[in-house]
């Protein structure tokens, strides 16, 4: 059995899949306004280690995270560099992910 913090009802209660043995995840990654930094591994490693004691329970896991755009934070880092939004998203989102594959 797996039991877990509900912030809803503030109780530890049992986890119970809405599909019986699929867990499916979504979970917010990294603001791509500026490299990964300790903060974005806090969520990163919290939630595979949730990702992984649901596989050894048994439970077939899809796993999806996004990259967050928080919209000021890169519209000031673009004015900042005097570049696009979109320069800026994808220049951390490709260092991001060449950390990540290392």
């Amino acid at each position: 059995m797996i039991a877990l913090y509900n912030t809803k009802t503030l109780k530890v209660e049992e986890f119970k899949p809405i599909k019986d043995g699929h867990v499916s995840m979504y979970v917010c990654g990294p603001t791509v306004y500026n490299y990964a930094h300790i903060g974005n591994a806090r969520p990163m490693i919290v939630f595979d280690v949730l990702k992984r004691l649901f596989e050894a329970e048994g439970y077939k896991v899809l796993y999806v995270s996004n990259f967050t755009d928080v919209d000021d934070k890169i519209i000031n880092k673009a004015l900042e560099e005097g570049v696009s939004e979109t320069e800026i998203a994808e220049r951390y989102i490709e260092a991001y992910q060449a950390v990540r594959t290392q």
